[in-house]
């Protein structure tokens, strides 16, 4: 794509085409659901932004992460870690964002592997749960965000719209989806309407 063609929101992207930019977010959020989802206290993961529509090149990957506190963040964190460090390898990210089962958003996943106070840490709260960047005054969710995202990936499927194809050969496809999903995306009947299988 011809750099004066290209979406102020996608200038990182340059050249790149969808599969490498949608398709690498996608493979890598479905790397970060089936680890995190092992994870004890993690309850819930739902897709979110615009990765859960069916935009070419979205921005970056956003995943809601549901925790029963208190939970020790560390393990979450290290694949959070992972996952935005991969993503940046096509100059995209990803962010983890947390909240309760009770639909409570708590803040983000912090990037840094060790929790000490930083000039730039915007955390109102730094360290006193380790690894939680509670940003609220930077980064807030909706609370229908939150409560309803886009795409539940993880305990169950859960879709408030349609789910383009890439996201159902991708991230539900079998091996990925819990067993008590439906294993056959390709009826999109299952996946429309918050249907859960």
């Amino acid at each position: 794509m011809p750099r004066h063609q290209v979406p102020p929101d996608e200038w990182q992207y340059r050249d790149r085409s969808s599969d490498q930019v949608r398709g690498t977010l996608l493979r890598l959020t479905r790397d970060f659901v089936l680890a995190s989802r092992q994870i004890r206290g993690v309850i819930r993961i739902a897709l979110l932004g615009s990765l859960a529509t069916s935009k070419a090149r979205p921005k970056d990957a956003d995943v809601l992460v549901s925790i029963r506190p208190p939970l020790d963040l560390a393990p979450l964190a290290r694949l959070a870690r992972r996952f935005q460090g991969r993503a940046q390898g096509i100059n995209s990210t990803a962010d983890v964002f947390l909240a309760t089962p009770e639909g409570e958003y708590l803040g983000r996943v912090c990037h840094y592997r060790e929790c000490y106070r930083r000039r730039s840490c915007r955390a109102r709260n730094c360290g006193t749960w380790p690894h939680l960047n509670d940003d609220l005054d930077v980064v807030a969710l909706p609370d229908s965000s939150v409560v309803e995202p886009p795409l539940v990936l993880h305990p169950t499927i859960m879709a408030a719209a349609t789910v383009p194809d890439d996201i159902v050969d991708l991230l539900l496809a079998p091996g990925v989806v819990p067993s008590n999903s439906p294993r056959s995306c390709s009826d999109h009947s299952a996946l429309n309407g918050r249907a859960d299988g």
